[in-house]
Formats: C-alpha cells, structure tokens, sequence
C-alpha cells in the first residue's frame, strides 16, 4: 500500500504536471505546473484537517462525520497503536493512516485533472478558491456515497445486513461497482472540467489561433509516467497483495495496450496517420475506462472495454467537443468523462462471470460470489454515473461562481496574451 500510494503521487506530479505541460504553449508550461502541484499540495492537507473525515467515517448516505476530524483517533501515541482499516476481506487489516494516505492521493489527482479544462487562461487564486469549494462539497461527499461502507467484519450474521447496508453510502448501497473511482475520480473531475470551460469562457483566439502542444516529448513522458504510476492507482485499490489486486494489474496493463491500439486506428482511418498525441491520449483513455473496471472484470472484458474507449475517446475530443462548443483546453471531458462513463457501464456488463468476470460478493456475511444480470447491473451502473452528473455539475458550476464573484475566474486578456508563466508568476520555463 505505501508503494500504491507513492505510484500515484508520481501519477500526479511529475506525471499529470509534464502530460498537460507539454500540451499548452510554451508561455503557459509552468502556470499548469504550479497548478498542479500546488492544488495536490493543498487538497492533501485539507483531507487530512478533515477531508477524509468527511469521506470516510458514518455519517449519512451522501456525507460522512467527523470522528476523523484532524485525524483524531487514528493513531494512540501513549501506546504506539495504529486505528486498524478495513480491506475487502474479513479479518485483513492495514493501519487507517495508510489507508487516508493512499486516499488522499486520489482527491489530490482528482482536483489536479481539473486543471487542465481552463488552463492558460484562469487566475491562479481564483483556481486555488474553486479547489477548496469543490472538494469539500463534490470529491469529499462522491467518495463517501461510492466509496464508504462498514467493512466486511461488520456483517456478522443475516439480521445486521440491512442495518449495516444502512450505512454505508448511497451508490454503495445502490450496489453499483467503482474499483478505483471511474465516478469519483474520472467523471466527477471531468463534468467540474466542462461546466469551467463553460463559465471561464473560451481562451482569446480560439478558433483563430493554432493552439499546438509546444513539447509532444514532455506530453509522452508524462502518459508514461502516469501508466507506470496508475498501477497504484488500480491494483492498490484492492488494499491487499491477492488475486483482486492480481486483476486489477493485469487488466490495467492490457486495457490501456488496447486503447493506445484502437486510438491510432482510428486516427489511421480519420487522417490518414496516427500520432503521438494520439498514442499518449489512447494511453490515458484506456487508463480512466479500466479505472472502474480494473478488479470487476476478466481479461477479455479488459480488452474490449480498452479498444471501446479508445474509440470513443478519440470522438469525445473530436466530435463531441464541436457539438458542446466549449473550450475545454486538454480535453479533460472528452478523455475522462468519456472514458469514465464507458468504464463505468461496461463494467455493469463484464462482471458477469459468463463473460469471464469474477461476480461481485452478494453476502458479505458469508462472502458468496454472484452474478447479477447484466441489465440490472448496468442500470445501477447508470444511476451512479448520472447521479455524480449532477452532483459534481450543479457543486462545480455554484463554485465557480463563488470564486468568480469574490476573485475573479480570468486574468486580462493582456495577462492571457503574453502568457501566465510571466504574468502570473514571475517565470519563465525555457530561456529565450
């Protein structure tokens, strides 16, 4: 776990910071390095004050408490004992403190996928104000009602299972299947992204202006870096070294091969070539389609679910980014929500074990696998995806708003043209 933990800090910064880097102009490289490394910096902190509180202890069935609050009670320093956490399994344990850390990456990357929908036009500040807004009332609370439950040692016998169920949160209870966040992570930050895009307004000379990534090379490391690192991201998510995690990893390995796959053909088919940014882009594609799916699925339904998502991404940043005429900077809907929407239903469709899936725990009071119907499955698959739709929309589009109002979303049109690097802080990332 501290090894899965410390692969997806490396997602975030370098990876996420030198992939969206190389895909802005030169003058604007180290505004969306500052961006992202300091909204990770932030977010961290704030899950600790009380962010993971709210995600993770009982509350309701949309937020959690504040029995966490500051980390209170995770850790005894007269005894040197750490609170244990739940895994998947009964009678598995890890420290709870290893279990918020490796939490708090995903809120930090989570936020930091944001960046690059407004990027090379937003105000550092008012970026920084939106973070906190969004994710104490959208990632904090999504998390709580995908992600919370009692653990499996709470289910000691038939009468607790319903009282139990209770608590946990409300797309848990639902039912619904997120091995690594396919709607917390991917879709809640890709719908914040868009409704941005919109309210920000779109970058000066969009349109007219060739808006071309000023380092490919920088943009491939970063893919590598987060394909190294999303490793972590999936196979940690299982919280302990066994055959979920085993999945988990092999499916992450073939669906992004897939994806990087069907992205060039597509290309190949569209413009008669494939690219690099078409090879990194059907990389993280594949990456957020497979998130959801990672230890839900067999291996075929890794595959088909890599090369659907391929395909479909490479529209998502073509054709649907022309019919929702926003300027939506790096693509952050087209690639995670796209991606995000097609992981999370296909997994409702490949969890069924006749199509070689591993079945999903039907009673946890005696740990029996079993297959829903895969109709059923992708409903509550749907209701989970729309439900963080809304949420994550109506949440991001008051936060804006708020950030708007009292800093101000956009620098200058002067500041935007001569670029953040030197406008907003005082750099510049390449000598001239």
């Amino acid at each position: 776990m501290m090894l899965s933990t410390l692969l997806v800090i490396m997602m975030t910064v370098p990876g996420l910071a030198l992939f969206y880097g190389g895909l802005v102009r030169s003058k604007n490289m180290l505004s969306v390095l500052m961006q992202v490394m300091v909204t990770f910096s932030m977010i961290v902190v704030l899950w600790l004050i009380y962010g993971y509180s709210l995600a993770f202890t009982e509350g309701n069935a949309f937020f959690g408490g504040f029995d966490r609050l500051f980390m209170k009670g995770i850790f005894d320093p007269a005894t040197g004992v750490f609170a244990p956490g739940a895994t998947f399994s009964k009678g598995v344990y890890i420290p709870e403190l290893l279990f918020a850390a490796f939490q708090a990456t995903f809120a930090g990357i989570t936020c930091c996928l944001i960046v690059g929908a407004f990027a090379e036009r937003a105000k550092f500040s008012a970026v920084l104000l939106f973070m906190v807004i969004w994710f104490t009332f959208s990632y904090a609370p999504l998390a709580h009602m995908v992600w919370f439950w009692m653990g499996p040692d709470a289910y000691t016998a038939a009468n607790v299972v319903d009282a139990q169920n209770a608590k946990a949160g409300l797309i848990w209870q639902w039912g619904a299947l997120d091995f690594a966040g396919g709607t917390v992570v991917h879709i809640n930050a890709a719908v914040a992204g868009l409704v941005g895009a919109f309210v920000i307004g779109k970058r000066v000379g969009y349109g007219k202006e060739a808006f071309t990534p000023h380092s490919l090379t920088l943009t491939m490391v970063g893919a590598s870096l987060l394909w190294v690192g999303w490793f972590g991201f999936n196979a940690g998510s299982a919280l302990e070294a066994g055959t979920s995690a085993v999945l988990a990893f092999m499916n992450t390995f073939t669906a992004t091969a897939a994806a990087v796959l069907a992205w060039c053909i597509g290309e190949a088919l569209m413009r008669g070539k494939a690219s690099m940014l078409g090879a990194a882009s059907g990389a993280v594609a594949g990456l957020v389609a497979i998130t959801p799916a990672a230890g839900n699925v067999g291996l075929m339904g890794a595959i088909i679910i890599g090369f659907i998502a391929g395909f479909a991404c490479l529209w998502g940043v073509n054709g649907l980014k022309k019919l929702l005429g926003a300027d939506d900077s790096l693509d952050v809907f087209g690639v995670h929500g796209v991606g995000g929407i097609v992981g999370a239903l296909l997994t409702g469709v490949f969890n069924t074990q006749a199509l070689g899936g591993p079945g999903l725990v039907g009673d946890w009071v005696t740990a029996s696998v079993v297959s829903n119907g895969i109709g059923a499955q992708v409903w509550i698959q749907l209701k989970g995806v729309l439900l963080t739709i809304v949420w994550s929309g109506v949440v991001s589009f008051i936060a804006y708003k708020i950030a708007d109002l009292t800093i101000g979303l956009r620098v200058s049109e002067e500041e935007e043209r001569e670029g953040l690097d030197i406008s907003s802080h005082g750099e510049t990332a390449y000598n001239r």
